[in-house]
């Protein structure tokens, strides 16, 4: 199962993420990245990987 890594001294809460996988991302009123599920389903990962590419700053990684 994969699992998001957040390396929150990174994150500067774009969006870029949520607009990508909103199921799994979500930036709160107070720019605080919200991950909803540490171990997303087989059906998201296709758009959490595009997430974790997109990221501008590199904040987000795709364990094994």
């Amino acid at each position: 199962m994969s699992r998001i890594e957040v390396d929150r001294d990174r994150c500067v809460g774009s969006g870029t993420c949520e607009a990508l996988a909103p199921d799994v991302f979500e930036v709160d009123d107070d720019g605080v990245l919200v991950v909803h599920r540490e171990e997303p389903g087989e059906e998201e990962l296709d758009d959490v990987r595009d997430a974790v590419q997109a990221c501008p700053t590199r904040a987000l990684a795709l364990a094994d």
